[in-house]
């Protein structure tokens, strides 16, 4: 591998701590203004195409959802020249249809966390993206399509509650969770989603649900076990969809509005922003400042 952008970057949430096929593997150390990421991208190419793959956790899973660093992650794929990211991501359903072993490709993202850094921006600098939409549907309706293809059952679309975790839900939260209109649940997808909108990156999650959370009244209740055991199951799927998915990829444009998230979000006069800021977010916003 050289050193030239990768444009795909994939993120392994539990249970995906690496990426078969992935061939001429380079570990990228990458330093950013918000401290280390969660560990050190690998960058390879899969079927000739060139990918990043970065453990959200960690390889070994070390650390919790509340403690991801989510912003120097992101900034990190955004330093290697990723453009579209692909979130993978276990989750518990919240619908009767929406069985364990099945992949949903979410296109709306409810924010129930409390604790975490949720923009780059700040200390003089003050930026208003647009999230009305918070997955890229280009990529989320490549992402589908690339389950189908690897044999999976996909649901296209769905309501997706982050909470902060590290605990599972209470019977009365995930019944007022079905009541607000959510259909599934994890911990990892806010801030996740809205970082990379600020970074322009397109971003779409595969959602694996492992569970029914705690609500249902005939099935086992979500645990660590079961979550990794249909996990596991679903490795071979996952693998299969994500090389689909590359290859569709490396041949399709990048029709969205994605690339262009910051360019009205920028409220602050130019002359007053600070030096320190601009370099520190220069792969942001070096475009739109000089």
């Amino acid at each position: 591998m050289t050193d030239s952008p990768v444009r795909i970057g994939i993120i392994g949430g539990s249970g995906l701590y690496q990426m078969e096929g992935l061939t001429d593997v380079q570990e990228r150390p990458v330093s950013t203004p918000f401290g280390d990421p969660s560990d050190a991208p690998l960058v390879g190419s899969v079927d000739g195409t060139p990918v990043a793959f970065l453990a959200r956790h960690g390889r070994g899973h070390r650390i919790m959802p509340g403690e991801v660093n989510y912003r120097a992650n992101i900034y990190a794929l955004k330093v290697l020249g990723v453009e579209q990211v692909i979130s993978i991501s276990a989750c518990g359903s919240l619908r009767e249809h929406l069985h364990p072993g099945e992949i949903i490709i979410p296109d709306q993202l409810f924010d129930f966390t409390k604790n975490r850094a949720y923009t780059f921006f700040g200390q003089g600098l003050v930026a208003h993206i647009g999230t009305a939409e918070p997955f890229c549907a280009c990529l989320s309706a490549h992402l589908a399509d690339a389950v189908v293809q690897a044999g999976g059952v996909v649901h296209r679309g769905g309501n997706f509650i982050t909470i902060e975790g590290p605990r599972f839900s209470t019977k009365a939260e995930s019944h007022a969770f079905r009541a607000w209109g959510m259909d599934l649940i994890g911990m990892t997808a806010s801030p996740e989603a809205f970082l990379a909108r600020e970074a322009e990156m397109c971003y779409a999650t595969m959602a694996h649900v492992t569970d029914y959370d705690v609500w249902h009244e005939t099935e086992e209740t979500v645990s660590v076990e079961m979550l990794l055991s249909t996990l596991a199951a679903n490795a071979k799927l996952a693998q299969n969809a994500l090389r689909a998915l590359v290859a569709r990829l490396a041949t399709a444009t990048r029709d969205c509005a994605c690339d262009a998230a910051l360019a009205t979000a920028l409220i602050t006069q130019r002359d007053l922003i600070p030096a320190a800021v601009k370099r520190d977010l220069a792969p942001l916003v070096s475009k739109y400042l000089g």
